[in-house]
């Protein structure tokens, strides 16, 4: 009999351990997350990119190369993560981070030109689009929730008053089935010193956007 009994433990362990994860997971703080990173594989800058003197020139391979990996880097780096509190926007005391997983698609795009100057070009993602995204995605045998930053679009404002904005798809998944369990379009202003620093502004808006907006998320049917 207690044979049984542990063997029924450990089935009804197992089915819970692989089992997808659900929407309301999402907003249990004690079920863990994985933040997965910043997507640029849709993004589109539109506006004048050699605004700052420290930047010159942003090429296309300067996005690829220096600043999309140098965004994802300040979510994991012991000086810079304090300013980009996904677990606090969660309602967690900590999350778990395998940016390598959005590196891998970041340094896949090729031939992409990232920049513009009409607003026509500024993507158009939907829930459709983005669990067709999240399909394609390799989770490198990470398991449960994982949220990814969908970066849609960054557009610098033309004149003094114009305020300079990043949009997000803030997308939490289920790597294992990879299933979109939520996908919200988040708006941040972008702001400070220097390019990076600038469009930092943003992903640091977008995540007190999260922050602000729990509980209506929460509430959401």
């Amino acid at each position: 009999m207690k044979k049984l009994l542990f063997f029924a433990m450990m089935i009804c362990t197992a089915a819970t351990a692989f089992a997808q994860a659900s929407r309301q997971d999402i907003f249990k703080g004690e079920v863990e997350l994985t933040f997965l990173g910043l997507d640029f594989t849709q993004a589109k800058f539109i506006g004048e990119a050699a605004q700052w003197k420290d930047a010159g020139e942003v090429t296309n391979n300067a996005m690829k190369e220096k600043y999309i990996p140098a965004w994802n880097d300040m979510f994991v780096s012991s000086n810079e993560q304090k300013n980009f509190k996904i677990a606090d926007a969660t309602n967690r005391t900590e999350v778990s981070y395998a940016i390598d997983v959005v590196e891998k698609v970041n340094n896949a795009i090729s031939k992409k030109e990232f920049f513009s100057t009409s607003m026509d070009d500024y993507p158009r993602l939907d829930e459709t689009k983005i669990s067709a995204l999240v399909k394609k995605y390799s989770f490198a045998g990470n398991k449960g929730i994982g949220l990814i930053f969908f970066v849609e679009g960054m557009r610098k404002g033309e004149e003094k008053g114009d305020p300079s904005y990043a949009t997000v798809w803030v997308t939490f998944v289920d790597m294992s089935s990879k299933t979109v369990l939520l996908t919200k379009r988040v708006q941040g202003k972008a702001g400070g010193f220097g390019f990076r620093n600038f469009w930092a502004g943003a992903w640091k808006n977008v995540i007190k956007e999260m922050k602000n907006d729990w509980s209506d998320w929460r509430k959401e049917k």
